[in-house]
Formats: C-alpha cells, sequence, structure tokens
C-alpha cells in the first residue's frame, strides 16, 4: 500500500518518483519507530496489520493473542475509534484524542490511497500515550477547556431559567486531571458506570474528588441532560432530611410552605440524584430510602400519595460502609442496593505523578478567581510530591493558596515550600522522594543473563507497584502484563530474590 501523493511537477528531475518513494518510505519507518503503535486497516476495515510498539496495548485492551485482533473488524476491537470513519471519507484526523480501555491517547489517522486516488486502507499512529510528558501537559489542557465549556454551558441554562440556578454539572470525566495508572482505571470505571443505570458508590478519602466524579459520570450517562441534583447528607440536620429527601404537601405542619415544597428525589427526575456521605445518614431514614429505591417512590411528609420519580442514584462516602454495617449503624440490605457498582477513588499519595498536573490547574483556578498562584522550583514540586496528603487534592488547594499569599516572591524554591507546609500545619513534612534507580552497575553486567533479565524484572515491578501505591491490577496494566502473570513473577521474586 502506498499513501496518495501530487503528481511531480514537469520539470521534476527523471528520478524525482524514487526521491518521492524514499521520502514515503523514510517518513513511515521515522512514525514506526518513534511513536507509541501504528496499525492498519484494510479497504473492509479490517485490522491487517500492527507493529511491536502497538501490542503491548492488547492486554489492555482485553486480546491474549494478537490473532484475536488482527483480523478482526476495527470497531469491533478499539473502542471509540474513527479509523473506520476515516476510510468512509477519505479525509484525514491528523490530531485527536482516543479514550478507550487501554488508556487516553493522542492519535492520528491518515488515509492510504492507490495509484486511481481510491481510499484502499487507514493508517493509525498512536503518538502519545498517558505517560508521555506531552500527554499530562495536554490532558491537562484540555481538562481547562473542557471546564471553560461547562462553565459557560451552565451560565447559557441559568439564563434560560430566567436567572434561577440551573441544575446541571460542574464537571465531566475530564475535568478528573491525571494520567498516573490510578487516575486512568478510575476514571476508565466511571465510563464504563456512566453506561449503566444500577446505584453507583463511590469509596475514598475525604478531598479525592469523588463528587466531581458524581458530576462526570452524569455528564456521560444518558440522563446528561436531566437535571443533577446533589445532598450532602453531613451538612443537613437529621430532622430536616427527609424533607430534604421527600418533599413536604401543602400546609403539612405549622410554618410549612402553602404550596408545599418538592423534595431532592422529585427534583432529580429524570436524572441523578447525589447522595454525598450517605454513612452519615440516621437509621430511620434508611428505611425509608431503601423502599423508595425499590418501589420508584416517594411519599411527601404531611401527604398520603405516592409520588414516582425516576433518577439514578449516586451515592458517596468516606466511611467504612462494611464496619458501619457490623456495628448496627448502617442497615445491610441498603448496603447491598447500593453496593452495586462500587468505584473506589484513589488518594492523592497513590498517585504522586499526577501533582504537576493538578498543581497546574489549580493554579489556573486561584488565577481566575483573583489569586496569581506562584511559581514553583522543581526543588518545591519534588517536596509537595513527596507529602501524604491527608486531605488529598483539597489539602493541596490550601497549600497552593497559603503559598500565594504569603510568597515574598513570584518563585518560590524547596526552602519557602517547606515553610509554606509548617503554617499550613502539615505534621510531619516527608523529605523529597529518592531519585529513580540508576542502571545496573559494571558487576551487576557480569552475571549471567537469565539473572540480568530477573533482576531487571524485579526492579521494573517493584517501581509499578511504588507508582501505583501497591494496586497490583494498575502495576499490571502499566507493565503491560496480565494480573496473573503479575503474582507469577512477584511469587518467582520471593523464591529468588535478583542480586547484584
Amino acid at each position: 500500500m502506498s499513501a496518495h501523493q501530487t503528481p511531480p511537477p514537469p520539470d521534476l528531475p527523471r528520478d524525482g518518483d524514487r526521491i518521492l518513494a524514499l521520502a514515503a518510505r523514510s517518513m513511515f519507518d521515522l512514525f514506526a519507530n518513534a511513536s507509541e503503535g501504528m496499525l492498519l486497516i484494510d479497504r473492509d476495515a479490517r485490522v491487517v496489520w500492527i507493529n511491536d510498539q502497538y501490542r503491548r496495548f492488547l492486554p489492555a485492551l482485553g486480546f491474549a493473542r494478537e490473532e484475536d485482533f488482527v483480523g478482526h473488524p476495527v470497531a469491533q476491537v478499539i473502542d471509540n475509534t474513527q479509523m473506520h470513519e476515516v476510510l468512509r471519507t477519505g479525509k484525514p484526523i491528523l490530531i485527536d484524542l482516543l479514550a478507550n480501555k487501554a488508556g487516553t491517547f493522542v492519535v492520528s489517522r491518515i488515509p492510504l490511497r492507490d495509484e486511481a486516488g481510491e481510499v484502499i486502507g487507514v493508517l493509525g499512529i498512536v503518538l502519545f500515550d498517558q505517560s508521555s510528558a506531552h500527554m499530562q501537559a495536554l490532558t491537562a489542557q484540555f481538562a481547562r477547556l473542557q471546564q471553560d465549556l461547562q462553565d459557560a454551558r451552565r451560565e447559557l441554562a441559568a439564563q434560560r431559567n430566567q436567572g434561577g440556578l440551573a441544575r446541571r454539572t460542574k464537571y465531566t470525566l475530564a475535568s478528573f486531571v491525571g494520567s498516573s495508572p490510578g487516575a486512568v482505571e478510575v476514571k476508565r470505571q466511571a465510563r464504563r458506570a456512566a453506561q449503566s443505570g444500577s446505584p453507583v458508590l463511590l469509596l475514598g478519602e475525604t478531598g479525592t474528588g469523588k463528587e466531581l466524579l458524581a458530576h462526570g459520570i452524569h455528564a456521560a450517562s444518558g440522563r446528561a441532560s436531566g437535571p443533577f441534583v446533589s445532598v450532602n447528607i453531613a451538612a443537613v440536620p437529621d430532622t430536616l432530611l427527609e424533607a430534604e429527601f421527600f418533599g413536604v404537601a401543602p400546609g403539612a405542619y405549622t410554618g410549612a410552605e402553602r404550596r408545599g415544597r418538592v423534595g431532592k428525589f422529585k427534583l432529580a427526575d429524570g436524572g441523578t440524584l447525589f447522595l454525598d456521605e450517605i454513612g452519615d445518614m440516621p437509621l430511620p431514614l434508611q428505611a425509608k430510602l431503601l423502599r423508595a429505591l425499590q418501589e420508584g417512590e416517594i411519599e411527601p411528609l404531611g401527604s398520603n400519595q405516592l409520588v414516582p420519580f425516576d433518577a439514578r442514584l449516586i451515592a458517596a462516602t468516606s466511611r467504612d460502609l462494611p464496619a458501619l454495617v457490623r456495628e448496627g449503624h448502617f442497615r445491610e440490605d441498603l448496603y447491598y442496593r447500593l453496593n452495586v457498582l462500587p468505584l473506589r477513588v484513589p488518594p492523592l499519595r497513590v498517585r504522586r505523578g499526577d501533582i504537576p498536573a493538578l498543581i497546574e490547574v489549580l493554579g489556573e483556578d486561584m488565577a481566575q478567581r483573583g489569586t496569581p498562584p506562584p511559581e514553583l522550583t522543581p526543588g518545591a514540586l519534588a517536596l509537595l510530591a513527596a507529602q501524604h496528603w491527608r486531605g488529598n487534592i483539597r489539602e493541596l488547594r490550601n497549600v497552593l493558596e497559603q503559598a500565594a499569599l504569603h510568597a515574598d516572591s513570584d518563585r518560590l524554591d524547596g526552602a519557602h515550600m517547606e515553610a509554606v507546609l509548617r503554617l499550613a500545619g502539615v505534621a510531619q513534612i516527608q523529605p523529597p522522594l529518592p531519585a529513580a534507580e540508576p542502571p545496573a552497575d559494571a558487576d551487576t553486567l557480569l552475571l549471567p543473563l537469565a539473572r540480568q533479565v530477573r533482576a531487571l524484572e524485579h526492579r521494573a515491578i517493584a517501581a509499578a507497584l511504588r507508582s501505583t501505591g501497591g494496586n497490583k491490577l494498575a502495576a499490571a496494566r502499566l507493565l503491560g502484563i496480565s494480573r496473573a502473570t503479575l503474582y507469577e513473577r512477584l511469587d518467582a521474586s520471593t523464591r529468588a530474590e535478583p542480586t547484584g
């Protein structure tokens, strides 16, 4: 196959065709060696070839064997691909973002034509993956643009509501900044959850971004055009929660509104109801919530009429719900009703690689609110990346704001940032993380090849586990191997620890 080329001008030397052919070959070799992967589809939109770099994506895409991928329609083996569209239209897509089970990538898609100009295939090129520094910067910029778009849409919706507050999402899944294995995995699970109508239970420490993910799941779901209604259970007094949930009939009690009050369940009709801090719900209300979820109807206070509703439920908690069930503080049947699609949001300390991108996005938001963020030296960034962040992203934002308010200059180094951390109340400041392990020394290179390979595997697995905070599934994805293979390697390393 050859790419369609403009015929050479009449005054081109006789060997012009040969030069053009060499140029095309050189460009192909350049992309084959410098890109993260390449694949070809034929005129029937079937995958006919992948290069060595692309093969490492197959396990993450769900294929154990190459023959289960090559030879099959591209739309069946790659989620969200546009290769078949390029084949249909004949128009290239030079730069695009592709997100699927393997991660998020910058890709190019180029139609291939025969001598008659007919499209006979498409060449797909993976330019960057989520581990690339270029990709991290692009992802952060894309998240900011996505946020700006959501803000504009929200403002227009509010104007259409004649000044009222529109119940729409503030964020999308792109707003969850990060390209670490933990961040990529939680966004992958969130995208899958968005395609379902079952309840979602977001688990994780405070400040990890559970509410942002709830917004993103709604925005990516079939209910995106419907309302997104949020209730923080911990912020509402127990005596008012039932009225907040189910509403109040007109004149239900002394002081009640004459026209009654619509509850959050009915406000969320056709959309999503987000219940934050579900673990703080009082027991008597838990039984009524369970009944409402099972029957799809509510009974407002002071009314004897049942009101149907259709809302998808997303709940979140930073508490240990199984422990609350064992202690009798949370109904077991409600727990099973909520725990259909559990999604654990990783803490910031296991996704340290995302901290620079988070700092950039938080800094942009601070600037928009009138607080110019300080410029951080590599030493200051390394110090921030080493902290435990018990308050996660919320605590990181607080430290950045304090740094901006107390800085004597626009540029902060490690010593200045350490002073800010102390001022912010960080009890035990951690030193910057050590640099990556150096390559094997001369003594190691004198070992037999098999032992060198085992030593290299051991280091790679250890580095992946450190990067993912011990999450073996995420580490296996990062290494491009199955979880079973990772366990085999770990078991082998405990039986015969590499030396050198």
